[in-house]
């Protein structure tokens, strides 16, 4: 007989690297695939915060030693909390609850930019959304990375609808950021993360090079997309050589950010340390690529080892400093 949840939703118990976890389904998904993006995300963001410190040593990360925890994450993991906590509860992204949610739970502290502080605080004094995101950047909106940074689990969780990843990655995108480039940002991330989940799925593992095209057939033209498609042409260049031809995140911007990410996570996506360990040797703003490539790869690899796929390190996860508890505290133990 199979368990209900608190809220009567069926869930039913599978295996995997010797580590026993839980499918919950949900309005008709599996909410695992968005769940595990999202461990992905906050491992590579809290991971990637730990190299801004003195004294950590990439040689020493991939040789089985990583950085003693607490990991602390950021903006990155609190923000995507708040996009699975929206799909969780309702299924889809209704742009004024999403805005008010994260302006209640903004906390400065986690390293929020400036602009986003100031933009979360105006909703939260009860400007509207659109107003608000639109009031920056001299009213062009911000074509920053935070829209792409936190979106990875709602393509996760939209797997199965290309279309609806699209749709609901635009919606999440436009609280915040409603520059045409900080939104195609979130499109390209979220359909990336669908098509690593969808992969994961049917057992398969595309080429990096079909993995990215595909991603491109869905976006509208642009610097970002125009990055990607130079990644593309550098699959097979060293991590150097691809951080200097696409950006390494330095300029927070989407169009300089999310062009490597979908490289790295194409080159490694059945290999969740390398994949995160490129963002490390490429410098940058490395919590936000960590988080970025950390949900894609994630939501193909899922946690801990399988056949073929090298998932997130239980030890890394142990690290990482536990997820909010007002996302779910009743969920996964390690929250």
């Amino acid at each position: 007989m199979r368990a209900l949840d608190s809220r009567g939703d069926e869930r039913e118990p599978f295996a995997e690297g010797g580590v026993v976890m839980r499918w919950w389904r949900a309005r008709g998904r599996d909410e695992a695939p968005m769940l595990d993006a999202l461990e992905g995300l906050s491992v590579g963001d809290a991971l990637g915060a730990q190299f801004f410190l003195m004294g950590r040593s990439l040689t020493a990360l991939r040789t089985g030693r990583p950085p003693e925890g607490p990991w602390v994450w950021t903006d990155d993991t609190e923000m995507a909390a708040g996009v699975v906590a929206e799909l969780r509860r309702h299924g889809t992204i209704d742009q004024d609850r999403l805005a008010a949610r994260f302006a209640r739970r903004c906390d400065p502290a986690r390293d929020y930019g400036h602009s986003a502080v100031a933009t979360l605080r105006r909703i939260r004094e009860g400007m509207p959304w659109r107003q608000a995101a639109g009031a920056v950047f001299e009213g062009q909106g911000s074509c920053g990375n935070g829209a792409a940074m936190r979106v990875a689990p709602l393509g996760a969780y939209f797997a199965d609808d290309p279309a609806r990843i699209v749709s609901e990655a635009i919606r999440s995108a436009e609280v915040t950021h409603l520059h045409p480039e900080g939104v195609a940002g979130a499109v390209a991330v979220a359909l990336a993360a669908g098509l690593a989940a969808d992969a994961r799925r049917n057992e398969i593992r595309p080429a990096p090079a079909e993995f990215l095209g595909t991603v491109l057939d869905r976006l509208e033209p642009g610097d970002t997309a125009g990055g990607i498609h130079r990644a593309r042409d550098l699959l097979g260049a060293t991590v150097a050589e691809a951080a200097r031809g696409l950006g390494n995140g330095s300029r927070v911007t989407a169009q300089q950010t999310v062009p490597f990410t979908l490289w790295a996570a194409a080159t490694h996506l059945d290999d969740y340390p390398a994949a995160v360990a490129a963002c490390l040797e490429a410098d940058g703003d490395m919590d936000t690529t960590g988080a970025i490539v950390g949900g894609i790869v994630a939501a193909h690899t899922g946690i801990g080892d399988r056949p073929g796929a090298r998932g997130v390190p239980l030890a890394w996860r142990a690290a990482r400093e536990p997820l909010p508890v007002w996302l779910d505290p009743d969920r996964r133990k390690s929250w």
